[in-house]
């Protein structure tokens, strides 16, 4: 059964996960550099070093940031 949670305020599902995947696997179930990325959780910053444990449950609400390079 498919993970479904709310991402950047959209509801949105990943085939690939299921209940209990952790925030790592969804790190890369999105294609995105982990060194790269902060996500809140539930409303609380997860540290990177402990995306392995977060276990993530349908509904979780989560705000992935992305930082991309560049400038003048």
């Amino acid at each position: 059964m498919a993970l479904t949670v709310i991402l950047n305020g959209q509801s949105r599902s990943f085939d690939a996960l299921e209940e209990a995947a952790n925030l790592e696997q969804l790190v890369v179930e999105l294609g995105l550099k982990g060194d790269r990325v902060a996500i809140e959780h539930n409303g609380e910053i997860a540290p990177r070093s402990q995306w392995a444990q977060t276990v993530l449950h349908g509904g979780d609400r989560l705000e992935v940031v992305h930082f991309v390079g560049g400038g003048v």
